[in-house]
């Protein structure tokens, strides 16, 4: 078995052999796809070889599975085979092709792939190995060459690599694409370690339903997976493995971004999930409803939607699934949009851990007069679903320095009428590019939350009445004093801000307009 330190130096040699003709942040649409198609291909080649094992001979074999795919039992996921690989697309084939011709031939076997798979449709074709630009191939042949043959020095069969193994070793590459991709990068990876503290805070149970909205390349679901094995699974031949009595999670993730959609796809193939992973736009088109049309509900949401994105109100007043019930959040910020649809697809036991900017828990308040933000976050204390809140370190994510923080949502809480708040802004290793959260802080925050426990600089627990008392400001830092220093604000809160006054102050003169018009008055002058 091929272990996770030789894999990661495979991979990242991978990602060195088209260095040069391709910028950093294009390595991930040339490299991924070949490295899934390389899984497939090998998987397949092994589970050829148990059929011919078991039937005797491997001309039944192939009778069986080319009989199987004409009837499109394997297209339903219904074969002998996971998926069926056709002869052009199959490594050997792709290895001895040569480099004449290759990025179409690359291209062409992609094609045929998810031609006979349905279900690779716009996962494993996305990617054009012969496009141009200016005239100019970008990757030539040359470069494709080398990337075949770097990735041809190990097999990704069943008996060569455990799914587990694999799948972190796919994710180290997502990680170093996303050091290299600046801004774009917080779209489709979330830190490793945020994730993994998300699912540790809502410790998953067998046969659970899991959804994340916004799903980018799937990291948040299959930590949940990741994490059940780790308190469900057992050993085996050093590897955990979920026992018969413990049904596996159901994975529900919606992706807008095609590219980013393709990732999440691949990785959970990569990891041997079973995962629906949908393609389009939740806040305006949720993928996930039930027979009568309203949203799916599930047991748990994770969830890093955009920062502070963009959404029209008419998006939040005519909403057909009736999910904006608790307020509509202003234009320029849909914290509390993707809150308030999270909540609609929570059922009622259900628990969710989110991902927002630090400004969602505490912009509005202190404010004179009616602010969206904070009426939302007032209504959520006031039903008293908020659980807890963790302030997170700067410079963990990709897209940005500014920390985040965790909101926890609980629909049945342990304790009644209070709130958690974590302040672990400061408990973290210095890395480069990034700063990262260590093992043992994860555990020190999970601890704090399933113990339910305040401690002096790093937590607090205070009531919905105390809340209520500070304009429903539920930022850690105003509740537990790391240092003495005070906290800068951050750039891109100090731009909501404004975006937010801005808005406001827009709202206000269409008001006044609206009254001088019915006193007589229009642009200033009394009318005729």
């Amino acid at each position: 078995m091929l272990s996770i330190d030789i894999l990661e130096a495979w991979l990242w040699d991978a990602a060195c052999a088209i260095r040069g003709p391709v910028d950093a942040p294009k390595f991930k649409d040339y490299i991924l796809p070949l490295v899934f198609l390389k899984r497939l291909s090998d998987v397949f080649e092994d589970e050829m070889a148990r059929l011919a094992e078991a039937y005797g001979s491997l001309e039944v074999a192939r009778a069986i599975v080319e009989g199987e795919r004409e009837q499109g039992t394997i297209a339903q996921g219904r074969g002998s085979v996971r998926f069926y690989i056709p002869d052009p697309a199959r490594w050997e084939r792709i290895r001895a092709h040569g480099q004449a011709g290759l990025g179409q031939y690359l291209t062409d076997a992609v094609r045929a792939v998810a031609r006979e798979n349905p279900r690779l449709a716009g996962v494993i074709d996305l990617v054009d190995f012969n496009a141009t630009a200016a005239g100019q191939r970008i990757v030539p042949d040359e470069y494709l060459a080398r990337l075949v043959n770097v990735l041809s020095r190990h097999r990704l069969g069943l008996k060569d690599v455990e799914p587990d193994i694999l799948g972190r070793a796919y994710e180290y590459l997502l990680r170093k694409f996303a050091e290299g991709q600046g801004q774009s990068a917080g779209e489709f990876y979330t830190p490793r370690e945020v994730a993994v503290l998300m699912a540790r805070l809502l410790e998953p149970e067998p046969g659970m339903a899991v959804y994340d909205p916004a799903c980018g390349s799937g990291g948040l679901l299959i930590k949940c997976h990741l994490r059940l094995l780790e308190t469900h699974g057992v050993e085996e031949n050093g590897h955990r493995r979920l026992p018969p009595e413990a049904a596996p999670l159901r994975l529900f993730g919606q992706e807008i971004n095609p590219t980013t959609f393709a990732m999440a796809r691949m990785n959970a193939v990569i990891h041997d999930l079973e995962a629906d992973i949908r393609i389009g736009d939740t806040m305006r088109q949720p993928a996930f409803k039930n027979a009568a049309g309203r949203l799916q509900t599930f047991d748990l949401v994770v969830a890093n939607p955009m920062w502070n994105q963009s959404f029209p109100t008419e998006l939040y007043e005519n909403d057909p699934y009736e999910r904006f019930a608790l307020g509509v959040p202003p234009a320029s910020t849909a914290d509390w949009g993707w809150m308030q649809h999270m909540l609609a697809s929570l059922n009622e036991q259900g628990r969710m851990a989110v991902v927002l900017d630090t400004g969602a828990v505490s912009r509005g308040s202190g404010t004179q007069g009616a602010n969206r933000e904070r009426d939302i976050r007032k209504a959520f204390v006031e039903r008293d679903l908020i659980e807890a809140v963790v302030l997170l370190p700067e410079n963990l994510f990709y897209n940005t320095t500014a920390p985040g923080i965790i909101l926890v949502v609980n629909r049945r809480k342990r304790h009644p009428g209070e709130i958690l708040l974590v302040n672990a802004s400061k408990p973290f290793a210095k890395g480069r590019p990034k700063n990262y959260l260590a093992e043992e802080h994860i555990e020190a925050i999970a601890q704090l939350y399933h113990e339910w426990r305040a401690e002096e600089g790093l937590s607090a627990i205070i009531t919905k009445e105390v809340a209520a008392q500070n304009d429903y400001n539920l930022s850690p830092s105003c509740y537990v004093a790391s240092n003495d220093r005070e906290e800068a604000l951050p750039l891109e809160e100090a731009v909501v801000l404004l975006r937010e006054a801005e808005e406001e102050r827009a709202e206000a003169d269409q008001a006044l307009r609206e009254v001088l018009a019915v006193l007589g008055f229009k642009d200033g002058e009394v009318r005729p």
